[in-house]
């Protein structure tokens, strides 16, 4: 069999965008000769969709998606994420599913089997889990029996999984049903040194069922979460014979039959994954949200000369704007270093004084702070007017503000409220302090 990984990047909601990025992966997976093409998980509707899967209307608009796909996907079979109906009387409304596209409709339906409820998932809230797999559960894909899974039906290997979540193994279940080939259409975020243990994971269930594994999975950030990609294929005997790029688009196609002709692009490891993953996710959520250029204080300290790299790189130097805000607490250092730094960047530097705010708003509380010492009060305010000053920017230049502090700090509570916290996103605040000077 010949298959393509079609390793997208599709945008939580917007419908036309994703099924846009579907037919385009189609139509190249067809010129490159695939005989099939798979998906990631929800790429319909993008993921996680959350409670845009509470709207009737958008469940049936990403079903027309499917309809339309299956039309344009003539010529080749397809496997597309979505969310399906339950027409059942009793349990959630919705399945995750995925459909098996072939000569113009969809051939086949196939619906996830365990939904995560934990760390960043909330799958429960939404989904019925599917039914047990079936010998007429399997996929008929190019003449090929195949066992059709949705991402965390992977994770419940006996033999890897310490402490199992669930009483059923999904791809046991395929395997014994008859699967000649296994097929995993995932969304699986982004953890640093995550895809080391996803190898080990997938060689050792397609040597332990003497099948071939294909794993599909989503790239991009959406909101908070990263996905990194880095789709792979596994032999029957649990070699990988093929591995898509990671942190960006790809379209692998691979050859199961000829393992040596296939393509295996490097994976990034430890630090300089850390470092793709935050480019990425900056990037996806400027442009998902609309936006196209930033702001941030620059401090000359450590946290924000780092935030304002990763932006360069995220987005270009014209399209960053760094604002240093001196008072009588700054050092002299504190504004020259934001100035060099902003001069090596080639970012916008803007210096705004914050010292007669600050004169004012004391001038105007003297009398209801009297006879009470200067204490951190006086100091917060400054943290605070800085803030005013920067959403200030972004409100008249229409840029999204980036936060600066790092996870030790918010863990901590060293910070201001309504002050350095203010912004969009907070770029770093998974990032603890040793990794930023790492970084």
């Amino acid at each position: 069999m010949r298959i393509a990984l079609a390793q997208i990047n599709p945008t939580v909601g917007d419908l036309p965008r994703n099924e846009k990025l579907m037919q385009d992966a189609i139509a190249a997976a067809k010129s490159a000769g695939a005989q099939a093409v798979v998906f990631p998980e929800l790429s319909v509707t993008g993921y996680p969709p959350k409670d845009l899967l509470l709207k009737p209307q958008f469940i049936e608009d990403n079903k027309a998606v499917v309809e339309r796909l299956a039309m344009h996907a003539q010529g080749i079979e397809a496997i597309v994420g979505y969310a399906e109906q339950n027409t059942n009387p009793v349990g959630r409304s919705l399945y995750n599913a995925a459909a098996v596209l072939r000569d113009g409709k969809v051939a086949s339906r196939h619906f996830k089997t365990l939904l995560p409820t934990y760390d960043v998932f909330d799958e429960s809230r939404y989904f019925e889990p599917g039914p047990d797999a079936t010998r007429s559960d399997l996929v008929q894909l190019v003449g090929t029996k195949v066992g059709l899974s949705i991402c965390e039906d992977l994770w419940n290997d006996e033999r890897l999984i310490t402490r199992r979540l669930y009483h059923q193994n999904p791809i046991a279940d395929l395997d014994a049903a008859g699967a000649d080939v296994m097929v995993n259409c995932s969304a699986s975020p982004y953890v640093a040194g995550k895809h080391a243990f996803r190898l080990e994971l997938l060689g050792s269930q397609a040597k332990q069922f003497g099948a071939p594994m294909v794993y599909v999975n989503q790239v991009g950030g959406n909101d908070e979460l990263i996905f990194d990609g880095c789709s792979v294929v596994f032999d029957a005997k649990g070699n990988l014979i093929a591995q898509a790029k990671a942190f960006e688009e790809d379209l692998l196609i691979v050859d199961l039959d000829k393992a040596e002709s296939n393509r295996i692009e490097s994976v990034p490891q430890d630090l300089e994954s850390i470092h793709k993953a935050l480019i990425l996710g900056l990037r996806d959520y400027v442009r998902k949200c609309g936006f196209k250029s930033v702001v941030l204080g620059l401090s000359g300290g450590i946290d924000s000369a780092l935030v304002c790299a990763l932006a360069v790189a995220a987005l270009g130097k014209e399209n960053v704007m760094g604002v240093a805000m001196p008072s009588r607490y700054s050092s002299d250092h504190s504004v020259s270093d934001a100035k060099a730094l902003a001069d090596n960047l080639g970012v916008t530097f803007y210096k705004v004084p914050i010292g007669p705010a600050h004169d004012c708003f004391e001038a105007s509380l003297k009398d209801v702070f009297a006879g009470r010492a200067s204490d951190l009060t006086e100091e917060n305010m400054q943290a605070r007017l800085r803030g005013n000053v920067l959403m200030s920017f972004s409100n008249k230049f229409g840029s999204l503000l980036l936060t600066t502090g790092n996870k030790s700090e918010v863990a901590v509570g060293y910070c201001t409220l309504y002050g350095d916290m203010c912004g969009g996103l907070a770029i770093i605040s998974d990032v603890p302090k040793t990794t930023v000077w790492a970084l």
